[in-house]
């Protein structure tokens, strides 16, 4: 093509407005594709990039979909007419879900906001890469092999931006971008951006913006005229953030494969009623495995799954194998207790709460203790590393509140373990860290905890906040602050004690880490309890070490929130165990 022609249409693109893209007709908005590589594929890592536009013949774009690979997930994008290209294979492909979205520079505006608490930059080194990994396997997404950013981290094509928590050098978000022009001479003279991730459990805010800016400016550098994306139609909180940002919605489809990776996307809704996460994550594996679904009661997690004649009821975790005698073993923690310590597992040092003189007797064998509910569950009516006489006794209140009988149990310090066994085998274990918050030099500790405690609930589908109690306040005022005193910048302030999701703790897999003893700990008290499901707290000092107390056992543990470790995929095999793969 003629490098003036070239040049008038780019200028002619550049004096087109976002509102006018808009109303565009598809066509309107392809490329000429005269000067462009035919049949132009990138390779991103978890999977292919099909540039249609490029393909002459649409049977061809139809068979490079249908080549993707075991375990990849490729997007063919900006296609003419996808209708007819969906129709030679729809048993194989179907119509991706999501909207485009365009930046367009001539009307870009940087920001001034200076980054705080984290940086951007390209990435550096192989840990970089198993950590973006971690993150994508944290949000659902698809891994790529290490070696890959590796080999692609001087590459022209493919860009790699990272976020860096400055505090502890921690990858804690990514984004990748793709050059247009470099990838196959596209007179268009765009760039797209894809995986923007940021880690679940980072606290600090507008990590995901300023990696889009990044991006963005990157490519405004470059001479690149737009940046395009593709975000699921129902990603409320993504197509604000874009939208916040000057991206508009233009016309543009894509196509996939019909896999076990992008299932979700092409199976319809997956029940009437919403669960909660830990139902939804165990509905959706047996889903894929063709398993009938009923829901019984919504609001409490109960539903039935039915495969070849047989029918088991669950709620959540909790299902029909496991019986009575099991589950009351765990609902009682002083019967867990005198369970565990039979079978030569390590427990602190326990007693049912008494008069003040009795409490107080304890208290000064041990120096510091735990009031707990004899029942109960999700940290409730819990108080930890308790000290005086008078707050024994506050708390001893505030448990009664939760069950009849109390319990002083001996403060352990160490990390929060929890350890998720399932047919009596170790399929899970997480670190759990208490909320905490950390301070600007502008926002109140009242400020800091509500704005956290956002966060967390979009994260978890609002299951974890960060709630405003008598609690909340103890904790804040033993590290010697008020609600509403104002943190200087950088300073990290624990608000919680107990590191149960449900009060803002975050989640952070170690399963490859644990210490043998702590494996056989957990498989020797499930076979104590004879609980086919059960999860475990353990406090730990070190987590490759065999020390250990195992401070309670929950017939009912939450599956979710543990990627990358399948607990849902091993719960349903041991439901239907011919559904599992080989």
């Amino acid at each position: 093509m003629n490098r003036e022609i070239i040049g008038q249409r780019r200028r002619l693109h550049r004096r087109t407005t976002p509102a006018l893209a808009l109303m565009q007709k598809p066509e309107d908005l392809m490329p000429d594709t005269g000067d462009m590589e035919r049949n132009a594929v990138v390779d991103v890592g978890w999977g292919r990039l099909i540039f249609a536009q490029t393909f002459d013949a649409l049977e061809d774009v139809a068979q490079a979909v249908r080549e993707e690979r075991e375990g990849r997930r490729d997007i063919a994008m900006y296609l003419r007419d996808p209708h007819v290209v969906l129709s030679m294979a729809p048993q194989d492909l179907f119509l991706d879900p999501s909207h485009t979205y365009r930046l367009w520079f001539s009307t870009y505006r940087p920001s001034r906001r200076r980054l705080k608490g984290f940086q951007i930059r390209r990435l550096r080194t192989r840990e970089d890469a198993e950590t973006v990994n971690r993150i994508y396997a944290g949000r659902g997404m698809v891994q790529v092999p290490p070696d890959f950013f590796w080999d692609q981290r001087s590459s022209r094509i493919i860009t790699y931006f990272v976020a860096v928590d400055t505090d502890t050098d921690q990858v804690i978000g990514a984004v990748t971008g793709v050059d247009h022009a470099r990838a196959f001479g596209d007179p268009e003279n765009g760039a797209s951006l894809w995986c923007l991730a940021v880690d679940p459990q980072a606290s600090l805010p507008g990590i995901g913006e300023s990696l889009v800016r990044t991006l963005a400016e990157h490519f405004l550098a470059r001479g690149r005229d737009f940046l395009d994306l593709s975000v699921l139609h129902d990603n409320a909180g993504a197509i604000a953030l874009y939208e916040k940002l000057g991206f508009q919605r233009v016309p543009v489809f894509s196509l996939k494969n019909k896999n076990s990776i992008n299932e979700k996307l092409f199976v319809g809704p997956p029940v009437e009623e919403q669960l909660n996460p830990y139902a939804m994550i165990i509905i959706n594996e047996a889903r894929r495995r063709g398993i009938l679904v009923s829901v019984l009661d919504a609001d409490a997690g109960y539903f039935a799954l039915t495969h070849g004649g047989r029918t088991v009821a669950c709620r959540e975790s909790l299902s029909e194998m496991t019986s009575a005698v099991a589950m009351s073993r765990c609902d009682d923690k002083a019967v867990t207790r005198r369970v565990l310590e039979t079978a030569g597992l390590q427990v602190p040092a326990q007693q049912t709460a008494g008069t003040p003189e009795e409490n107080r007797t304890f208290l000064e064998a041990h120096g510091a203790i735990v009031v707990k509910p004899a029942r109960g569950e999700q940290g409730k009516g819990i108080t930890v590393d308790v000290r005086t006489p008078d707050e024994v006794e506050t708390a001893v209140t505030r448990a009664a509140h939760h069950a009849e009988t109390v319990l002083l149990e001996q403060f352990v310090t160490g990390q929060d373990l929890r350890i998720i066994v399932i047919d009596f085998k170790v399929v899970a274990a997480a670190v759990r860290k208490p909320a905490e918050v950390i301070g600007t030099g502008q926002h109140s500790v009242r400020a800091l905890i509500e704005a956290q405690s956002r966060r967390r609930a979009a994260a978890t589908s609002g299951e974890s906040r960060i709630p405003f109690d008598e609690e909340t306040e103890r904790c804040v005022r033993a590290n010697g602050w008020t609600m509403e005193a104002v943190p200087p910048e950088g300073v990290k302030l624990a608000v919680r004690k107990t590191a149960n999701l449900h009060t803002g703790g975050t989640i952070h897999d170690v399963t490859d880490r644990l210490h043998r003893v702590l494996v056989e700990a957990a498989i020797d008290g499930a076979k104590a309890i004879n609980i086919p499901v059960v999860g475990f707290d353990f406090l730990v000092p070190r987590l490759d070490g065999d020390e250990y107390v195992v401070i309670e056992a929950n017939e009912r543990p939450g599956l979710a929130n543990h990627e990358p470790q399948p607990t849902a995929e091993r719960f349903v095999d041991l439901l239907f165990p011919r559904t599992a793969q080989p």
